[in-house]
């Protein structure tokens, strides 16, 4: 079946209706280009005045390519061919007799965006879900449909620059006021006004619409240089080199202005089919593909949705909680904190945050006012009567939370349900006391809860398919990626972070340099070091965590007892602003005293590459354990709730993906090299058999990844407590 549909209205403009059968999103496939060649030659043979193209489905135009035919290119020249296959039908697009025009409602992205570039006119609709970008960069590619080439043209190189090197979606006013649409107009007149661009004739080259600053700077080959220089060092800078698209980017939009057209258009083909072939890009990918999947996971529209929630304590998680409830889910949230204070501070966080919005134009004074409407506050339960999800965000201290749960069921409905935040105690735990326990379950977030994408979602035995359904739909809602975790201390992220951070720890102890430990893993791919997000976190907040680990989870779990003496001198982390850094006006520094405090002397004796190697040693093993045990359902979970949970870098795919490039075999060499010197470092008994077997956990099923025995993981275990 054809994606057009072609109709000719009254003045001969022919209104063609894109629209893939079957599919809730239109995307650019293989044979997507026999049907435009057929509906432009259809065009021509009528003789029309001009062709509009306008989407069939409700809220979107093209989102992009269809990124499984990427994964079907085997070789280079595949992926080249389809670069070169969008250059030659987006060619035809631009060269018809007859005018083309974009009407865009909805997202174009990626590939669609191309599409319209190689239309005369676009003109878009004012609508909030309108918008356009090239976000290729997100999935390691360029835009290979001609994208690099036309878009400066437009809009200017800086501008385009910066779009593509951040895959930055533009809203509809921007796109108008950059000069990307030509016009910007309600949906109900949105094909009668395309119509009338097509009337016009042939749209004439334009010149972006620069600055002074800025058409001095892209006018002239000195001023280009310094931009392309500066562009390239920002990358580096950000990116440590790990990703190889920005460059090839640079490399695409430099060639649009300093070669001919033939030349700048094969740059633009080669660098796309070189990044498809990448194992960047291909970890990208399988990102993508992950949290596609996951999607379709524990949904079950038959449940209630949760319109009326309340968040249990007003610091800067319960805050955060709220902010996204009130503002990405569009939930009334009622804030109870014990103090008026602590309520004010978790309203003023959201108008905070929704005042820069407004300052940037991204929504009015009302849209503001009308969404801290939905945020009101209390000190008691009043409110509480007809909530659908309560979710405690206080301190880690059991039988607080056990009491809160008794307070929940005593104000609330009967089907109300408990979500605690609670970052290490088992949710068992918490409703052990519970008149509903079914109604009891884990979410837990991530600071800075309006930015971190994870939330884990702990059912205990006793919580209900309903809950989790209910749970998981809310988490949607408010714009997470959830994953759901098996209920035993530290859940999965926070268990796979605890070694790696006290590994940082120990080579602090041992003389490493602080901000050499944190380079050392930010050159690794993370986005901050282990002990500049202690600092983040709170140093009093793994104080708290730790001895529960230790409890629940053996000796490995041990914190180094020299950072009581930075929460006695209140060195907490940069909320106090002190803690392994100062922080001050001017930025960050580390504070030499921490030295003296904890009685070191730096001695470096490791290369950077051997402490990410160590700290990374510990994530991993202890991931292979979550599996193992079934903390997590699958390698991909694990993946996905490192990744988006604690930044583990994308562009290696996650602990798992990265321990099957790497190899069982040699993870656990190294492992067995550092238990020489520390136990805690001896591998996991399944990455061992793995090892044994040459097996990955990727492509052997779960069952056959290990044919250790439970007794022989349980010696293994209390050996290392001993």
């Amino acid at each position: 079946m054809s994606v057009f549909s072609y109709e000719l209205n009254e003045r001969r403009v022919a209104i063609v209706t894109i629209d893939v059968p079957g599919e809730k999103m239109n995307t650019l496939r293989d044979s997507f280009a026999d049907d435009l060649l057929a509906v432009l030659k259809q065009g021509r043979d009528d003789n029309v005045t001009g062709m509009v193209f306008i989407s069939g489905k409700s809220d979107n135009f093209i989102a992009g390519a269809d990124i499984k035919m990427l994964d079907s290119a085997k070789t280079r020249e595949d992926a080249l061919a389809i670069s070169e296959l969008c250059h030659q039908a987006f060619f035809t697009l631009k060269k018809q007799p007859y005018p083309t025009v974009a009407a865009i409602h909805g997202a174009a992205l990626g590939g669609g965006l191309e599409f319209a570039l190689a239309c005369d006119y676009r003109v878009c609709t004012d609508s909030d879900i309108t918008k356009l970008g090239l976000p290729e960069v997100q999935l390691g590619l360029l835009p290979g449909g001609g994208g690099t080439q036309r878009l400066p043209k437009l809009v200017g190189i800086q501008k385009a620059l910066e779009w593509m090197l951040t895959g930055k979606q533009v809203r509809a006013k921007q796109a108008k006021k950059s000069g990307l649409v030509n016009d910007c107009v309600p949906h109900s007149i949105l094909e009668r006004v395309a119509a009338e661009f097509a009337t016009k004739g042939k749209a004439k080259a334009s010149k972006p619409r620069l600055d002074k600053i800025s058409q001095l700077l892209e006018s002239n080959p000195f001023g280009r240089n310094i931009i392309f220089k500066k562009a390239q060092e920002n990358v580096l800078k950000k990116t440590g080199g790990h990703y190889p698209a920005p460059l090839n980017i640079i490399k695409a939009v430099r060639a649009s202005v300093e070669l001919d057209e033939l030349k700048a258009y094969k740059t633009e083909a080669e660098g796309f089919a070189d990044l498809v072939m990448t194992d960047v890009s291909k970890a990208l990918r399988g990102i993508f593909f992950a949290t596609t999947e996951m999607k379709k996971e524990y949904k079950n529209d038959d449940v209630a949705s949760v319109e009326r929630t309340a968040v249990l304590g007003g610091g800067l998680m319960g805050a955060g909680i709220a902010h996204v409830s009130a503002v990405k889910a569009g939930a009334l949230v009622r804030i109870k904190d014990v103090a008026h204070q602590g309520v004010s501070n978790a309203m003023n966080y959201s108008y905070k945050i929704l005042s820069k919005r407004q300052k940037r134009r991204i929504m009015s004074k009302a849209e503001l006012e009308q969404t801290m409407n939905r945020i009101t506050g209390t000190t008691d339960y009043s409110g509480f009567k007809h909530v659908d999800m309560v979710i405690e965000a206080v301190f880690e201290d059991l039988k607080l939370k056990q009491s809160m749960v008794a307070d929940v069921e005593q104000n609330c409905q009967d089907d109300t349900i408990f979500a605690s935040n609670t970052s290490s105690l088992p949710i068992a735990q918490i409703a052990e006391q519970a008149k509903r326990p079914e109604n009891v379950i884990g979410l837990h977030y991530f600071s800075p809860v309006e930015k971190m994408p994870l939330v884990e979602i702990i059912p205990h035995e006793g919580t209900s398919e309903q809950t989790i359904a209910r749970t998981v739909n809310f988490a949607r809602k408010q714009g997470k990626t959830p994953i759901v975790v098996k209920d035993k201390a530290g859940f999965y992220v926070n268990r796979i972070l605890a070694p790696y951070v006290n590994e940082a720890a120990n080579l602090l102890l041992a003389g490493e340099p602080i901000e050499k430990i944190d380079q050392a893993l930010v050159e690794f791919g993370f986005p901050v070091g282990p002990l500049a997000l202690l600092d983040e976190v709170g140093i009093d907040i793994g104080s708290k965590i730790a001895p529960i680990l230790e409890k629940e989870l053996g000796e490995r779990f041990k914190a180094p007892s020299a950072f009581e003496r930075m929460i006695d001198a209140k060195r907490l982390g940069r909320k106090t602003g002190r803690g392994f850094y100062s922080y001050e006006k001017k930025g960050k520094k580390v504070d030499e005293s921490v030295y003296e405090l904890l009685g070191i002397t730096t001695s470096p004796r490791l290369n950077k590459q051997e402490i990410a190697s160590r700290c990374v040693a510990q994530m991993l093993n202890e991931a292979a354990r979550c599996l193992d045990e079934g903390i997590i359902a699958s390698p991909r979970d694990g993946d996905i709730g490192a990744i988006f949970g604690i930044g583990f870098p994308p562009f290696l795919g996650g602990p798992f993906s990265y321990m099957d490039k790497r190899g069982a075999s040699k993870i656990c060499s190294e492992l067995s090299t550092y238990a020489t010197d520390n136990p805690v470092f001896t591998p996991a008994p399944s990455l061992m058999a793995m090892a044994e077997k040459g097996a990955k956990f990727y492509v052997t099923p779960k069952a056959q990844l290990t044919e250790v025995t439970t007794e022989e993981t349980l010696q293994t275990e209390q050996s290392e407590a001993q």
